[in-house]
């Protein structure tokens, strides 16, 4: 209970951070100054607030939880090929996106977009994708917020309850304190979480043994030697994984977030330092992660253990209903919970559970994205701004706020999959898409609205495709996967224990792919814009 009361005291720090301290504004009933923080802000808390609003529960529980069955890959898999990436994207795409919405006035990338290519009614539906896409994002939050107050509390706390307590809190602070409110929130919440990694791996570790006795005692071990190789993702699966990274520059919140910089020299500590704060929040969580796998005084984490060996060893005998079940067992977003539980001091586990919970409630961003391209990509273009007032629109945002965030907790309660499938399989392989759309309308001169769509309709597709496949096909055990669709020996379509395999790459890949040529073809046979073009 102490360090659950620790977790709760952060909570009230976050409200407060949110919705008092930082209330006041420059313009208070502007929609520029709620929506994006008057453009106004600051070097470091626009590199924090950004890489806050990247990093979720996805870095910390779901990197930990997928380290945990499939090994010190996992670090090369995301944290790598990000590094890598991102910086790029926003050195630049970012910096562009910046100077047109500084010299045009844009709030979010449709306004972009309607302006670049001339667009009306197909703005309003890269909208409505992105907006569908965005939503498993914002149930990993409350997903994350869920299994993280349950752990820490040793299961006091029921997982509805925690989903719900994490969901009003975020509610509460991007409600009132819209962008400003958020990125304070975020920059306080990764100085946290960027702490508690350094925090957690010296803690835990030293109370495993150390990290050498950790590494040589999984080595000496034949189940789990593997860990420490590539051995449990495929190569195509690998080089799939460097796809993922340009879904951030076509993630709203991460494009509004591009908008909010004071100037445009505050990018250049954002890519210089981006890396390094992808390395201090990867590699503990990572690390933390594999070795849990030697840990034998944790019961929950033996019999996530116990039911991954079930299923390996006896898979291909069990019913689809008893491998989900052994599946449920085996989630493993709390195993960094588990061993803070079981290996820090209790007042410092509730810090260190305050850190997880800072990653976990990073959703906050998702949540305002999605409110402001509504208000302005539908409410405000569709003319209801100027009929009913600048005062309306933000009430309109902070309603759509409320209900995103219950919907969001509603489907997080029914939620069968772990978080780093989830997002990877749908709201990264989605966005990975939509890249097409910004890096087009910002570099192509020939690209048009409908190219834009092509490609819009293309990945809206694709993922529905993709989770209508799964659905239909249960998941096989470990091994080798079920082949749906082969063409002169070759396996095309193949259902993996993971998920889906094209031609044994990951489905981002061939809906990047093809998005970029759809974007290509349909943009060269028809009518290029005659005033947008002037903006590449």
């Amino acid at each position: 209970m102490i360090s659950t009361a620790v977790v709760f005291l952060y909570l009230g720090v976050v409200l407060y951070i949110g919705i008092f301290a930082f209330r006041k504004s420059r313009g208070a009933g502007k929609a520029e100054d709620y929506f994006l923080a008057g453009r106004s802000l600051g070097p470091f808390v626009f590199l924090l607030s950004m890489f806050g609003t990247h990093m979720t529960a996805f870095a910390i529980l779901g990197s930990s939880g997928h380290a945990f069955h499939n090994g010190i890959v996992t670090f090369g898999l995301m944290a790598s090929s990000s590094a890598l990436v991102v910086p790029v994207l926003f050195f630049f795409a970012g910096t562009k996106l910046w100077a047109l919405g500084k010299k045009h006035g844009f709030m979010t990338p449709v306004q972009f977009f309607r302006q670049r290519w001339e667009c009306g009614h197909i703005g309003t539906v890269i909208f409505a994708v992105q907006a569908a896409l965005l939503v498993p994002y914002i149930i990993i939050g409350v997903m994350g917020g869920g299994a993280a107050l349950s752990a820490i509390s040793g299961g006091l706390i029921p997982y509805w309850f925690g989903g719900a307590l994490v969901a009003v809190v975020v509610m509460s602070y991007v409600f009132f304190g819209g962008m400003r409110g958020t990125a304070w929130v975020n920059t306080f919440q990764t100085l946290l979480f960027l702490c508690f990694g350094a925090a957690a791996i010296i803690v835990i570790g030293s109370g495993m043994g150390g990290f050498r006795s950790s590494v040589e005692a999984l080595l000496a071990s034949p189940a789990t030697a593997a860990l420490l190789t590539r051995e449990r993702v495929p190569p195509l699966f690998f080089l799939s994984y460097t796809f993922i990274p340009l879904s951030a520059i076509a993630f709203p919140h991460i494009s509004i977030f591009c908008l909010t910089a004071a100037k445009m020299s505050h990018f250049k500590k954002t890519v210089i330092l981006y890396p390094i704060c992808i390395l201090a929040i990867w590699m503990p969580c990572v690390f933390l992660g594999v070795m849990s796998n030697r840990v034998t005084d944790v019961p929950r984490i033996q019999e996530k253990i116990q039911a991954r060996r079930t299923l390996a060893s006896e898979g291909s005998r069990l019913s689809p209903g008893q491998r989900d079940e052994l599946k449920e067992k085996m989630a493993a977003d709390d195993v960094m919970l588990l061993l803070l539980g079981r290996y820090a001091p209790v007042w410092l586990a509730g810090l260190l559970g305050a850190g997880v919970m800072a990653a976990v409630m990073a959703s906050d961003s998702q949540i305002l994205a999605l409110s402001t391209i509504f208000t302005e990509d539908v409410f405000a273009y569709y003319g209801a701004k100027d009929r009913f007032g600048e005062a309306a629109q933000i009430h309109t945002g902070r309603a759509f706020v409320i209900a995103v965030t219950v919907f969001a907790y509603a489907v997080a309660l029914e939620a069968p999959q772990t978080i780093f499938d989830l997002a990877i399989q749908f709201a990264f392989s989605g966005y990975s898409s939509l890249a097409v759309l910004p890096l087009a309308a910002l570099f192509w001169k020939g690209s048009t609205k409908w190219g834009a769509l092509a490609s819009t309709l293309w990945t809206a597709a694709a993922v529905l495709g993709v989770a209508a496949f799964q659905t239909s096909i249960p998941a096989p055990p470990p091994g080798p996967g079920i082949v749906a669709w082969s063409a002169a020996g070759v396996d095309i379509l193949t259902r993996t224990p993971s998920g889906t395999a094209v031609l044994g790459f990951m489905p981002v890949v061939p809906m990047t792919l093809i998005s970029a040529l759809l974007m290509f073809l349909v943009s060269t046979v028809t009518k290029k814009p005659l005033n947008g073009r002037e903006m590449v």
